[in-house]
């Protein structure tokens, strides 16, 4: 129901909004349909819209161009957007603060000031001593397409290598800078990609990428083999060393990490969601490495340090939950024994100090910390401020007796602390400053029950005061993929959405590894429906407990998590009245022939592979099951133009799909972000408008009074 209500944002009197009829005045481009078909295993499939796949065809880039011209007309009509965008300049403006760390004898800790687009790295001679800008990144372009990728300091502190990205592309050049001096160095290493730098004392580094690809431009093609190289410093890039090639156009991934004394280092071959171990001795300048764990996609180990030969890992061989265990390098069988065995929550991160591990699980997919000693007894546990997430005490060298760790939560700011490890206590060392007060808001979690039974945990972060009638505007996120753990975070955009009056709710999905592998197979390759299910369960759940309601729901994902919403909504478009999706893949069918989409089949399957993975993958793509006559809500859908994961053309053809399918009077709508790339590449800027199209789009289409 349409309410008169007025509410003062930012000074500006804001009118309430309801989705209006005259949005079926829309005229969308025409996108050009071709008669373009595909046959699987004996089914025949139209792809009516190939041609958007060529990103620089004329056709294209004009088709784009109208359709970025017709979103911006629709939302800069919308008369709360100048507010909202200010409301959040003014919310984000506020002193962000990384965790310090020292590499030989100096202190490093990145600041912003609030709206610069990167943080700036200082440096100080002692824990709290007087700082100084050693790295200003922001004065790597005027416009910010230039920005940091990756950066490694050498073990002594005097080297520090820094990769940088244009326009949030994921290929990176390293560069190198010396750290006394502040200058840099003339080492210049091109066609790095998915690469740390792994110095080898002050010699050089190890870095991963591809070999220069033919067409710099072509997005869409797929990459050859990722390699492991070895720069020299002060060599030219052609003298770099070849370690060792992947073989061409596979779905495996390279590279080399050392422990932090440079005792030991390992190549690493990863493919799908395991990798294989190879070692070898800091001073084997020349020698091979030599391999102690094989490939399997589905194991994965990770080196987490060492007392001498004996290395601990952490593994989900054998255990879904992870372990850790110590391996012998003297031991020719290279036996597993367990340290911390397998225990009945996830253990999500690991950290070592003197001669305790630091153990982070998620119990219902929130932090808990615990203490064992290098035997694996229980030594004791960190308290924590409440259900949130927390990393676990770090420091660059084991031996240090101060670490740091951080916690957050959806109300409630990042907070660092720093934790002595000879008396066990925490003190704050920053609290973030937001002009945000959380003690309104609570973070509930509630349990759903999916179409197959499964538990799915849903956070949900409202107003304490906020009505159980089903009247308040709610955005849903999910992702459920690839084993990556979405746990309770704070944003400034999240707390702007709470202060504009909505609530926001995040469903823990199948798929991901909140619960662990199990959890992570059962929402992949045949089990991917589950994912859908899990999420309209989570919906389901808040509409039946008065959290909001249809027309007053938002769903929203990323990535994987936009594929997530495009099934979604072509399964169930009466499930909520708006959807935004940003960055997603949507044509299941053919997601593998473009840039790095082969490393994902162990997590989709292939639509060329087998007849099962067809119709399993044809059963819920979100493209070939958008159906003619169909009430879709209102959509944005987001993308990039130098996105070189996801490759642009999934929102093009789904965004054309969509709108030649509505029916109703809902926007489809499409947006084109310039000079950006995955999620990455934005400038402060960019993340304003961003968030001020995405909260507009909102309040015109769930029919909304923001408050602030």
């Amino acid at each position: 129901m349409r309410q008169n209500v007025a509410a003062v944002v930012c000074g500006a009197v804001l009118m309430a909004t309801s989705p209006s009829s005259d949005q079926s005045a829309l005229q969308y481009p025409p996108a050009q349909r071709g008669d373009v078909t595909d046959t699987y295993f004996g089914k025949t499939v139209a792809d009516p819209y190939r041609a958007l796949e060529n990103l620089d065809a004329p056709g294209t880039v004009a088709w784009v161009r109208a359709e970025n011209s017709l979103t911006r007309e629709y939302l800069d009509a919308i008369p709360q957007r100048i507010a909202i965008a200010t409301a959040y300049r003014t919310l984000y403006n506020y002193p962000k603060v990384g965790t310090p760390f020292h590499y030989g004898s100096r202190w490093f800790v990145y600041r912003n000031s609030g709206l610069q687009t990167q943080s700036v790295l200082y440096t100080r001679d002692s824990e709290f001593g007087p700082e100084r800008v050693f790295f200003d990144f922001n004065s790597l372009s005027r416009n910010g397409s230039v920005q940091l990728a990756e950066s490694a300091f050498s073990r002594d502190g005097t080297l520090f290598a820094y990769s940088t990205s244009t326009g949030g592309s994921d290929w990176e050049t390293w560069h190198v800078k010396s750290v006394p001096s502040g200058r840099d160095l003339p080492d210049h290493v091109a066609w790095a990609k998915y690469s740390p730098a792994t110095w080898l004392g002050p010699r050089g580094f190890y870095y991963s990428g591809y070999d220069k690809p033919p067409n710099a431009n072509a997005m869409a093609a797929p990459l050859g083999a990722h390699k492991v190289w070895f720069h020299q410093l002060g060599t030219s890039q052609q003298h770099d060393r070849l370690v060792y090639a992947a073989a061409p156009h596979s779905d495996e991934f390279v590279g080399v990490t050392a422990f932090q004394d440079e005792s030991y280092y390992f190549l690493e071959r990863a493919k799908g969601h395991g990798n294989s171990l190879a070692w070898k001795r800091s001073d084997d300048r020349n020698s091979a490495f030599r391999q102690i764990l094989p490939l399997d996609p589905n194991v994965f180990y990770s080196p987490i340090d060492h007392d001498g030969s004996s290395i601990y890992l952490e593994t989900n061989l054998r255990a879904p939950n992870l372990r850790i265990v110590v391996l012998d390098l003297r031991d020719p069988t290279h036996t597993l024994h367990d340290i911390v065995p397998e225990g009945p929550d996830k253990l999500e991160n690991v950290s070592i100090l003197g001669d305790h591990f630091y153990l982070g699980y998620l119990h219902d997919a929130h932090s808990v910390l615990r203490i064992v000693d290098v035997r694996g007894r229980s030594v004791g546990a960190i308290q924590l401020p409440g259900v949130g997430t927390a990393s676990t005490p770090d420091a660059i060298r084991r031996r240090d007796r101060i670490a740091y760790y951080t916690y957050t939560s959806y109300a409630y700011p990042n907070v660092t602390f720093r934790y002595d490890t000879a008396t066990g206590t925490s003190t704050i060392y920053h609290r973030s400053a937001i002009e945000f007060d959380g003690s309104p808001y609570v973070t509930e979690q509630r349990f759903a029950a999916s179409k197959d039974g499964a538990r799915i945990p849903v956070f949900i972060t409202h107003r304490i005061d906020m009505p159980l009638d089903g009247s308040t505007p709610t955005i849903l996120y999910g992702y459920g993929g690839f084993g990556i753990s979405w746990t309770p975070s704070f944003s400034a955009a999240t707390a702007l959405w709470l202060k504009m009056g909505g609530a926001y709710a995040v469903a823990t999905l199948r798929g991901g590894g909140e619960y662990g592998e199990t959890w992570h197979d059962a929402g992949r390759l045949a089990n991917k429906q589950h994912v859908f299910d899990d999420f309209i369960a989570a919906a389901e759940l808040l509409f039946h407990d008065r959290i909001t309601s249809s027309a007053k729901l938002a769903i929203n994902g990323g990535s994987n998590g936009g594929l997530l919403v495009g099934a979604v909504v072509t399964q169930r478009p009466d499930l909520c009245a708006a959807a935004v999706t940003e960055q997603g893949l949507y044509d299941m069918l053919r997601f593998q022939v473009f840039t790095i989409g082969k490393a994902w089949i162990p997590e989709y399957g292939a639509a060329d592979r087998s007849a099962s993975d067809f119709a399993t993958l044809a059963a819920y793509s979100p493209l070939q099951n958008v159906k003619e006559g169909t009430n879709y809500p209102a959509m944005l859908i987001e993308t990039a133009d130098h996105d070189d994961r996801v490759y642009p053309a999934h929102s093009f053809k789904f965004a054309a799909a969509l709108q030649h399918a509505q029916a109703g009077a809902a926007p489809i709508l499409l947006r084109v972000e310039s000079n950006e790339g995955h999620f990455a590449g934005l400038t402060t800027d960019k993340e304003v408008a961003q968030i001020a199209d995405f909260y507009a789009f909102l309040v015109r289409n769930l029919g909304f009074n923001p408050t602030l």
